[in-house]
């Protein structure tokens, strides 16, 4: 997506939910949202083929050494 593009998606998405996005977090939001539809780009790119199968579930580990 182009930098238009998302503002326009961003601005279309935040009307719909009636969610107001502070003028001093905009920039923040656009760039998240900017690296999101970069990481959707990589998936989506990624052709699934008739043998693949979904991940039963994804169950999350505590990182080593307590760290959080």
């Amino acid at each position: 997506m182009t930098p238009a593009q998302i503002e326009h998606y961003v601005d279309a998405a935040a009307a719909a939910l009636a969610l107001p996005i502070a003028a001093e977090h905009r920039p923040g939001v656009l760039n998240y949202f900017a690296l999101a539809a970069g990481m959707a780009e990589l998936v989506g790119a990624h052709p699934l083929q008739v043998t693949d199968d979904p991940a039963e579930a994804f169950v999350p580990i505590a990182p080593r050494g307590g760290q959080a």
